[in-house]
């Protein structure tokens, strides 16, 4: 059973330092943030999204994940995938492929993802998107962004988040 709900951070969390804050500190269930920091998905030199009215989803151990509203997100470069996935939370994702029309980049698979019907306190995310930072280049406020390590989660880490962060190699007991 999962001990760690950010009540108390546990010995081996990184320290933090003014400005920082410790992903041992999210809560679980995890709680959904306003974010007015401009944020940017890019591919190849292209804007895939751009937005200032994104939020951060924070849940113990993970890096935020940023979901950005669907009129900030240029839908001509998404195509959809069959892909599927189940979040205890939110419930059923629906995948996206990234590709640019008439460019060498290959398509990204599966880089991208929508709750079509979130459940509870995560309804306002419905058709939001979120974004793999391991597959497509994410900025924060200009802050170029690292991808959670493991590559099946879609945390963004930045220097204002401190871990360890769950998905790293050694964290299975987390």
């Amino acid at each position: 059973m999962w001990q760690h709900r950010g009540q108390r951070r546990p010995s081996f969390a990184h320290p933090t330092k003014a400005g920082q804050e410790s992903i041992w500190d999210y809560p679980r269930p995890p709680v959904l943030v306003d974010e007015a920091r401009p944020v940017e998905v890019m591919l190849g030199g292209h804007c895939i999204a751009s937005s200032q009215h994104s939020k951060r989803l924070l849940e113990t151990a993970s890096a935020p994940t940023f979901y950005l509203p669907p009129e900030d997100v240029d839908t001509q470069y998404l195509r959809a995938g069959n892909h599927r996935s189940f979040c205890e939370w939110k419930g059923e994702a629906a995948y996206w492929h990234v590709e640019i029309p008439d460019a060498a980049t290959d398509t990204i698979t599966n880089a991208a993802w929508t709750y079509p019907d979130p459940a509870g306190a995560f309804a306002c995310i419905a058709g939001w998107y979120a974004f793999y930072p391991h597959k497509l280049s994410c900025l924060v406020a200009g802050e170029a962004v690292r991808p959670q390590p493991g590559g099946f989660y879609g945390g963004w880490i930045t220097s204002e988040v401190i871990g360890p962060f769950k998905g790293a190699q050694g964290t299975g007991h987390w």
